[in-house]
């Protein structure tokens, strides 16, 4: 509990110590200690998913959320934190801060009770399902760091779902990291977002929306950077409807699946 009261006393200045990483013995040091490892996925908001073309929601359309419902059916264990660290550190206004991440596999076992709780697969699912109804956005993978302040041990047990909201998420800072350790968080497979001629230069879209600041105004035009990790929140906001996300592989899920898989048992 010490290292999680450190973390929470520190969140203010996540933006300064991430600046850190870009001094080559301290990067090495805090890229060995919490990043060593990692592979984590954003992914999109169901309700802004294209496939090719818009479509009508229906039963069989494939959402990217299903990449998360996969891992929470297959765990054997599975543990819901009782607040989010970042929304509960940051005060958060905006987004509830009890609905706090998932974590799968035999590693969860070792997390300290007064963290969380073992839920049963109902229970998990259900929680994921209030996330995305909140307007929180779903990050997925192998965190080094959540088997630090956790003692969640071994790391190959651990796999973690965040539920980020655009205000308080501790990877905001991923502008500011060394760019190797920025580039293990990534968008999902096949995913792009584009702004389209529809764009009327309002600004929304750069206004606290993206994560990782990859929208800036160019002319008048809202433009997109290849540091996008396709989360749809921007999608969401535009008033114009200019931004589209696509995917442009129909096997988006199962190729996330397949990226995901070997890196954690949860067995």
């Amino acid at each position: 509990m010490w290292f999680v009261n450190l973390i929470k006393h520190y969140f203010p200045d996540r933006f300064r110590i991430a600046k850190l990483t870009k001094w080559p013995v301290v990067g090495k040091m805090i890229d060995h200690v919490l990043f060593r490892g990692d592979d984590v996925i954003y992914l999109p908001r169901d309700n802004v998913i294209q496939i090719h073309q818009p479509v009508a929601p229906r039963e069989d359309v494939v959402l990217p959320s299903q990449v998360v419902d996969h891992f929470i059916e297959e765990a054997k264990y599975r543990w819901i934190m009782n607040v989010c660290f970042c929304r509960d550190a940051n005060q958060c206004k905006d987004y509830p801060i009890d609905l706090g991440c998932v974590f799968l596999g035999e590693a969860v076992l070792r997390i300290n009770p007064k963290l969380g709780r073992l839920v049963s697969k109902e229970e998990a699912l259900a929680h994921v399902r209030r996330a995305r109804e909140a307007g929180l956005v779903h990050m997925i993978g192998r965190n080094r760091i959540d088997t630090v302040w956790a003692g969640a041990q071994p790391g190959y047990k651990l796999l973690t779902i965040c539920n980020c909201c655009p205000c308080c998420c501790l990877w905001k800072v991923l502008p500011h990291l060394e760019t190797n350790m920025s580039a293990r968080v990534t968008k999902m497979p096949g995913v792009s977002v584009k702004v389209t001629d529809r764009c009327v230069g309002c600004g929304r879209c750069t206004q606290d929306v993206c994560f990782v600041d990859a929208i800036h105004m160019e002319d008048g035009h809202a433009v997109i950077t290849d540091a996008c990790r396709g989360c749809g929140i921007c999608v969401d906001v535009c008033p114009a409807h200019a931004i589209e996300l696509t995917v442009e592989d129909d096997s988006f899920v199962d190729a996330s699946i397949a990226r995901l898989s070997p890196l954690v048992d949860l067995k």
